[in-house]
């Protein structure tokens, strides 16, 4: 038996040479592959002894040569193939173990030339790998050293790799392949925002139980060479394992709790807020956000932007939360959390700030929306007061409520007051109905609307909505302005004494 070896990431080459050796096997290896195989003391032969041609063009050209390929692709049931190999002298190969360069890590240098990123495209690799996966009844494709000791132990086993086991590594091999090529396209066309043929690539983060619903199968995949994900540096210190519905109202949460720097809370239920409170501190924005709608809190997805110390833990502890998310957690918090089986704990140790501009995908029947995320954090510059004169006060809530509404679903109202959401419509027909809703929401939770906030994503078509809102006491607004109606919408304000706020911006969020 025979393997070809040509490895740029040397992990676990050491067991895997070993390991062919001990079976008898004959190891040949490229370049460097060749002399960390010597170095462990084990009989390698070099590509080059075979080819009888030397390395050329700085290593370009290497393992590109009949010599190696023939013996990969070579059919054992084709007579004319075995023919071809005895007439030529060429012994066939039984498995090729490749990785490829690191060009994904290189291109994402800071200052890389392209020259170098270029250097970072494998050709040879890839061929090897790609011809081994298409002749896979007869030779195994190994391109993760996670295999190395799965393909090994099954050697040792059974003297033989099994059909669905070659299957399997093929398909690892041509899925490995496809993401090298497309991280290459992506480069290439870097400097277009929507390319002709648009490659990404995910890779399966999580098995999940079932999907939005217990008929539905599911998996979390990440997408690679995105320097941030949902989950990337995130340690689950507690619980059962996330679902599918979990992981939508996390990302919700995590998208809106970015809004702020200051202590911030934010509680979710089916992608949805239903309350965000920014406090002086933590345990403050917590108390603040829960008393928004803690009928709708209820095992809800709860994420801070600040650590959870030991009076927030205890606090939690006390409340039925399907999902915590925290950047660090007190030991006396955790103590006190960890009685509860029912709660997911999730501890974020990210720093790492998220890639921007980052693509928004949407799934439609049989293709792919793509559109920039609604990604901004947006202040009061380039806004423009249509009337009133809003206070420091007023606008401290004015862009709260902004902010927050940016995330819920359209048609979307949200009253805020003091930095706390005290009422959210989400997801109406009509505009007029998500802001009965929001203030319907607020009354039922006992909330005073005088001098609250309103936030429209986007314009009111009549003043009937803005007027409803008047009449329950709210006295500020913001919204994107636009419509043909404006000037009435602004009429109403005024005869009211209130103020309003044109941002310029819509935010649907479907």
């Amino acid at each position: 038996m025979r393997a070809l070896i040509s490895v740029f990431d040397k992990t676990g080459l050491d067991t895997l040479a070993k390991g062919l050796a001990s079976l008898g096997w004959e190891l040949v290896a490229s370049g460097g592959t060749a002399d960390a195989i010597e170095e462990l003391g084990l009989p390698v032969t070099k590509i080059e002894a075979l080819t009888e041609f030397p390395e050329m063009l700085g290593g370009r050209v290497k393992t590109l040569h009949p010599r190696v390929h023939a013996g990969i692709l070579a059919r054992r049931e084709v007579e004319p193939d075995l023919v071809a190999l005895e007439e030529h002298g060429i012994e066939p190969f039984d498995l090729v173990c490749v990785n490829l360069y690191p060009f994904e890590r290189v291109a994402a240098e800071h200052g890389v030339r392209e020259e170098e990123a270029i250097e970072m495209i494998d050709v040879g690799g890839p061929a090897m790998l790609r011809g081994a996966a298409k002749n896979f009844t007869h030779v195994a494709p190994v391109c993760r050293p996670a295999d190395y000791e799965p393909v090994l132990a099954e050697l040792r086993q059974t003297g033989e790799l099994a059909p669905e086991t070659r299957r399997r590594l093929a398909a690892t091999a041509f899925a490995t392949s496809a993401a090298y090529e497309a991280a290459i396209a992506a480069w290439f066309a870097g400097r277009e925002s929507f390319p002709p043929v648009f490659t990404p690539v995910f890779e399966r983060q999580l098995e999940l139980s079932y999907g939005e619903n217990p008929h539905q199968t599911a998996a979390y995949y990440a997408e690679r060479g995105a320097r941030t994900h949902l989950l990337s540096r995130v340690e689950q210190l507690h619980g059962k394992e996330l679902s599918f519905n979990n992981l939508n109202d996390l990302n919700a949460a995590r998208l809106l709790v970015r809004e702020f720097a200051l202590p911030a809370c934010v509680i979710v239920k089916h992608a949805n807020p239903c309350g965000v409170g920014i406090g002086a501190s933590i345990e403050e924005a917590y108390e603040v956000a829960l008393a928004a709608d803690p009928l709708s809190a209820y095992g809800g997805v709860v994420v801070f932007n600040r650590a959870v110390s030991a009076v927030l833990g205890e606090r939690l502890s006390a409340q039925f939360v399907e999902v915590l998310f925290a950047p660090g957690y007190d030991e006396v918090a955790l103590d006190a959390l960890v009685r509860k089986q029912s709660i997911r704990i999730l501890n974020d140790t990210e720093r790492r700030k998220a890639d921007v501009p980052e693509r928004d995908y949407k799934r439609v029947l049989g293709g792919l929306l793509v559109q920039d995320r609604d990604w901004d954090v947006e202040d009061r510059e380039g806004m423009a007061v249509a009337t009133g004169e809003p206070t420091e006060a007023q606008w401290g809530d004015l862009l709260f409520a902004m902010r927050v509404c940016k995330h819920v679903a359209s048609n979307a109202i949200v009253i805020a007051k003091d930095l706390q959401t005290v009422g959210i419509g989400a997801g109406q027909m009509s505009r007029v109905d998500a802001v009965r809703i929001a203030i319907e929401k607020a009354r039922e939770h006992g909330h005073s609307l005088e001098g609250a906030a309103l936030a429209s994503d986007a314009f009111f078509p009549f003043p009937d909505g803005p007027q409803l809102a008047l009449d329950a006491g709210v006295d500020a607004f913001i919204q994107p302005g636009g419509s043909k109606r404006d000037l009435e919408v602004i009429e109403a304000i005024e005869r009211s004494g209130a103020t309003m706020v044109f941002t310029g911006r819509r935010h649907f969020r479907h």
